[in-house]
């Protein structure tokens, strides 16, 4: 989920990412994204700006359990926004309970950048991807038996 400071890897092919990436580009850091998130993006109703700020806050969360805590203005630059146009964006992601803001106070009683809670995003990709497996599922199995001697697209086999 972040930069991955540790260096730990996706379990599938150690290499795999640096193969397709390059090393050094891949020494820069990466984050891990559900392909759901892309795929369920409509459902989601997020637009293209929502889903990309959605992909930075994701870049800054390396731990479940410490929450990424970006400033405006950093992830205004990050996405070419102003920093109005980035407090709107996620202004609409809360009210779609998807993030959750959570202000941090410094010890002199200053503002500090806000945290950024992602489980409302992770619950709710939980709850899609029932719908998206089974669909994922059914057109297997649509694949798999018109790929049988005999089946036609809308007919079954004789005497199966």
């Amino acid at each position: 989920m972040g930069k991955n400071r540790n260096k730990e890897r996706p379990s599938q092919k150690p290499d795999s990412a640096e193969r397709k990436w390059g090393k050094r580009v891949i020494e820069q850091g990466y984050s891990i994204i559900p392909s759901l998130l892309f795929r369920a993006q409509r459902r989601l109703g997020l637009n293209a700006t929502q889903l990309a700020l959605l992909l930075h806050l994701a870049d800054y969360w390396w731990e479940r359990d410490k929450l990424p805590f970006p400033l405006k203005r950093t992830l205004a630059e990050r996405l070419n926004l102003s920093p109005r146009m980035v407090q709107r964006h996620l202004a609409d992601l809360e009210a779609a309970g998807l993030v959750q803001r959570i202000p941090q106070r410094a010890a002199s009683g200053g503002n500090r950048a806000n945290r950024y809670d992602l489980q409302g995003l992770v619950a709710r990709l939980k709850e899609l991807e029932p719908e998206f497996r089974k669909a994922r599922e059914e057109a297997r199995q649509a694949l798999h038996d018109v790929e049988q001697p005999g089946h036609s697209l809308g007919r079954p086999k004789q005497g199966g």
